[in-house]
């Protein structure tokens, strides 16, 4: 439920595309995306490690090639060719040949759709997001450091806390149980949406109708409320919980990625914990989730050019019994609204007509953002009927523009 995003995976060549005036390239189709190839390079239906935008691959004698972009892989446009359409082509991450990898036939995800990232050693390209998107293991050493900023300040000590053992040795001696991060409770869902690249057979779903909101870029931020009650009195108790993407924030004072806790300021500045009680109160549940983006000022390099930060919610899931009910944007902005919690920017509605390709949807993608005049980051598509089936469509003119 709670995976974390596969960013090279095992996919078919869909399509395969000339392109006028180029010798030694061409255009291949792989779900939506589509990448520069080797003329020749394959066939359509051969199978191909795909590995997405946005990630950087190990030093390897197969990844030679990328020695000059550093590794990474990210949005490219080739203004020299043009496409069909008559504009710069764009390319999206790369496919290669199965055979580039020696023996990943073997590994047990090597199957149409099978996420081969931990195999390949593929990570994020940026560092932000591999710290933000990942788990740190290290922050139970933190925690413990910072109550002991003497002793681990001393030189010999911090060469050897590169060491597992010395760690261990002396998390035993200075650790307390409380310097272990809370898991990330398992009954909520972490939030990643789906690239429509990677879900092509929606272009050719003409009767479902969804809503569409602005994708704000910033960090994304959990927060939830479980009512439990005391054995003596029977009486209710509410636990707050505050969480990044994949880290649970104890306090406001655990240390995360920004020199300072965003996601227990937003919850302190929109007194989430009084919001998240009322709810469970007003709606007779046993729990609540309330999910959106965190942006602003050092946050993903404050695109929307905003002092301090601020929240955008997406997502307001009640529990009841085991039974969730996610909330649909309107539904979810009058019930924010009781509490001045601001919601991500509602677009409207949208079905797909067969006039629609891959190419003019990602178009609709580019705009101006509502939080400010500038460049949005894309925009969210969410079943109206089921709140529950959604993808993103990312603006390439943005990702070219943070590039």
């Amino acid at each position: 439920m709670n995976k974390q995003r596969a960013l090279a995976h095992i996919e078919k060549i869909a399509w395969i595309k000339p392109i006028e005036g180029a010798d030694n390239i061409e255009l291949v189709g792989v779900l939506g995306w589509q990448c520069i190839a080797k003329k020749g390079e394959f066939q359509v239906n051969d199978l191909c490690v795909y590995i997405e935008i946005d990630s950087k691959v190990p030093e390897k004698e197969e990844f030679e090639f990328l020695r000059k972009k550093d590794f990474k892989i990210k949005t490219m446009k080739l203004n020299k060719f043009k496409d069909e359409y008559g504009n710069s082509i764009v390319s999206q991450g790369i496919a290669m040949p199965i055979s580039n990898f020696g023996n990943l036939s073997v590994v047990d995800n090597f199957y149409e759709g099978g996420d081969v990232t931990s195999q390949l050693g593929v990570t994020y390209s940026d560092p932000e997001d591999q710290k933000r998107k990942t788990t740190n293991p290290y922050t139970k050493y933190d925690n413990m450091k910072r109550r002991h900023k003497k002793v681990f300040s001393n030189k010999f000590v911090k060469r050897l806390m590169r060491y597992a053992w010395f760690r261990k040795l002396m998390f035993a001696i200075f650790g307390k149980k409380s310097d272990k991060p809370l898991q990330f409770p398992s009954w909520i869902q972490k939030t990643d949406e789906e690239r429509i690249e990677n879900l092509p057979q929606y272009l050719e779903d003409y009767d479902t109708v969804w809503e569409m909101t602005e994708k704000v870029d910033g960090t994304s931020t959990t927060f939830a409320m479980e009512k439990t009650k005391e054995r003596i009195f029977d009486k209710p108790k509410y636990e707050l919980i505050v969480c990044s993407r994949n880290v649970r924030q104890h306090t406001p004072e655990q240390k995360s990625f920004f020199d300072v806790n965003v996601y227990w300021e937003i919850a302190m500045k929109y007194n989430i914990q009084h919001a998240l009680q009322r709810i469970i109160e007003l709606y007779d549940c046993d729990k609540v989730i309330l999910q959106g983006e965190t942006y602003g000022e050092n946050i993903q390099k404050n695109p929307y050019k905003k002092q301090g930060i601020d929240f955008a919610a997406f997502n307001l899931i009640t529990i009841k019994n085991g039974k969730c009910d996610k909330r649909t944007w309107v539904n979810m902005n009058t019930i924010c609204s009781m509490f001045h919690i601001p919601c991500v920017p509602y677009l409207g509605i949208f079905q797909f007509t067969k006039e629609i390709d891959m190419h003019k949807f990602k178009e609709m993608a580019d705009g101006q953002s509502k939080l400010n005049n500038v460049k949005r980051e894309g925009i969210v598509y969410r079943n109206r009927n089921n709140p529950y089936i959604s993808f993103k469509n990312v603006s390439n003119q943005y990702l070219l523009k943070q590039k």
